[in-house]
């Protein structure tokens, strides 16, 4: 059952934390195009792809920016006392799987405890707040996959500080539901991108890397193992999946993903043909962006969600991908 944007005449409120990413831009669009009136939680000091991502933003009608850390939890709880938010949307993460092994402190305390201090301050101000999680399918990490694909009753057996932390904002979430009765629900996120990902990750490592070679701004693109198998899918089908989760009378965790996938590889290969380029003469393998543990094979199972929230994914990986160069290339060459 979806809601109306409206409650006893007012607008609904929504808080977005990570509006600046890309995930989180997407959603501030899809939430404001729904007549919301959006506060969105970003930290002052961005990576530029972030500031471009909130100049998409600029001069939207009922966006407020709110600049704060979500470890922060004086910033949290003032900001729900304040706003008292219909819904709210935890989008915020330190989220480079490679990088968590270099910060594992940092990356618990924004991916774990600020989940739990969000969660305690809508217990303690704002208990009728909706709450969604960003998970992640690096919850699954070690677990066998099934040719059907992770469900929601597939077992955890995350790989990196990254999944750990968030294997605990989840089972806080499930927690905050099931203890107190808040609607707090999981999104376990398979991989999603578009032409607002950030540059260090793999998808547009691989769009952005091979559209400087097409152009001769480079000659190759250097990256780690490409033997990982993933499921990738476009971040506004599942900012919209996210929305829908909120909507529903009951909370729960949902798996979403498009249920198709190909290795890295596989993706470079397919991005090189596009670009007619020789994956032999472009990749260049670097083992500084090698992981000391890797998830080899990831893919999802949305059937729970194509079913309760009548969500399905509009565009493939390859589909993907060719968006993304494209958009790289566009922009390189303006």
């Amino acid at each position: 059952m979806l809601c109306e944007t409206t409650f006893g005449g007012e607008l609904l409120r929504a808080v977005i934390t990570g509006v600046a990413g890309q995930d989180g831009s997407y959603l501030a669009e899809l939430l404001l195009d729904r007549g919301y009136e959006v506060f969105g939680v970003t930290r002052r000091h961005g990576v530029r792809p972030n500031e471009e991502n909130l100049h998409l933003l600029e001069g939207l009608e009922n966006l407020h920016i709110r600049y704060g850390d979500i470890t922060d939890a004086t910033f949290i709880t003032r900001l729900l006392h304040d706003v008292k938010p219909h819904e709210y949307y935890n989008l915020a993460a330190l989220s480079h799987v490679g990088q968590s092994f270099k910060e594992p402190v940092a990356t618990f305390n924004t991916n774990a405890t600020a989940v739990v201090t969000a969660l305690e301050g809508i217990r303690t101000f704002s208990p009728a707040t909706r709450f969604y999680q960003a998970s992640t399918s690096e919850l699954f990490g070690l677990t066998p996959c099934s040719e059907d694909g992770h469900t929601e009753a597939t077992p955890f057996h995350p790989r990196s500080p990254y999944g750990v932390a968030k294997a605990a904002a989840f089972w806080a979430t499930v927690n905050a539901r099931e203890a107190w009765g808040l609607h707090a629900s999981n999104g376990i996120l398979f991989n999603h991108s578009s032409p607002r990902r950030g540059p260090d990750f793999a998808s547009r490592k691989i769009t952005l890397g091979l559209a400087k070679v097409k152009l001769g701004l480079a000659k190759t693109v250097r990256m780690g193992d490409l033997s990982a198998f993933r499921d990738e899918g476009l971040s506004a089908d599942y900012m919209d999946a996210a929305w829908r989760m909120l909507q529903q009378d009951k909370p729960d965790d949902y798996v979403v993903g498009t249920g198709t996938g190909a290795t890295i590889e596989q993706m470079f290969r397919h991005v090189c043909a596009r670009a007619g380029l020789e994956f032999d003469e472009v990749y260049e393998a670097d083992p500084r962006f090698l992981r000391p543990s890797e998830v080899p094979f990831l893919k999802a199972n949305a059937s729970k969600a194509h079913r309760v929230l009548d969500w399905k994914p509009s565009h493939d990986w390859r589909a993907v991908l060719d968006l993304m160069f494209d958009a790289d290339l566009a922009a390189l060459e303006s």
